[in-house]
């Protein structure tokens, strides 16, 4: 079982990024899939994530209207895409799978990861 995430990079403040996470062997469309990101110094959040039935989404409010999370289950594969990005939101971004038993909306759900992918808004 492995998630396999890419897309990370340096951006000016204002850019944007689009992450991508590719599982193999799970099917990404049976569980809740999640972005969560860490910074130096600071606990690691939930920022986004994507119910493994309805498609439904939830962000954090410092990450609403800016990102979007969405999911091709052909591809199998988890998409983050980032929007007026701000220098705060530099941190290692890792996506995960939680089971569908639990809620989406809450980062201890996500107990299968892929590696992180580095994510630095500077100008």
């Amino acid at each position: 079982v492995q998630l396999q995430a890419s897309g990370g990079g340096l951006v000016q403040p204002g850019g944007s990024l689009r992450l991508s996470c590719v599982g193999s062997g799970l099917t990404i469309g049976a569980y809740h899939m999640g972005w969560l990101r860490q910074a130096p110094g600071k606990e690691r959040e939930l920022v986004a994530a994507i119910h493994w039935r309805n498609g439904n989404t939830f962000y954090i409010d410092s990450v609403k209207g800016r990102f979007t999370i969405s999911r091709d289950d052909a591809k199998n594969t988890v998409y983050l895409r980032m929007d007026s990005l701000k220098p705060e939101d530099t941190a290692v971004y890792s996506c995960a799978a939680g089971p569908n038993r639990y809620y989406y909306t809450t980062g201890g759900t996500y107990d299968v990861w892929g590696q992180g992918t580095q994510v630095t808004v500077s100008s």
